[in-house]
């Protein structure tokens, strides 16, 4: 395999290991209506630094790397939202 060969690949199993990763926070806060335990600065931070490698990739002309942080950010983004969705009310449970 070549190496250029070799650097598709394993760019493409990173995309999709960083695509894939948010996809179990985001069904686990929308079962339980509960964000509680997700933390808004670091989504708030995860969220701006995907936006920089979306504009990263834009400036260097790389839609791969374009493509799969934009699927990141709108991932991290839901969770984002979720967040916020969910803190303005009381977590089933509490009183």
């Amino acid at each position: 395999m070549e190496a250029s060969q070799l650097a598709n690949v394993v760019g493409t199993g990173a995309a999709l290991c960083s695509m894939t990763s948010f996809a179990p926070q985001i069904l686990k806060i929308w079962r339980e209506r509960d964000a509680s335990s997700v933390s808004l600065r670091m989504y708030a931070i995860t969220v701006t630094g995907f936006a920089l490698w979306i504009a990263y990739g834009v400036l260097i002309g790389s839609w791969p790397v374009t493509g799969a942080n934009t699927v990141c950010l709108l991932m991290s983004a839901t969770i984002l939202f979720l967040k916020w969705r969910f803190s303005r009310r009381e977590p089933a449970g509490r009183v």
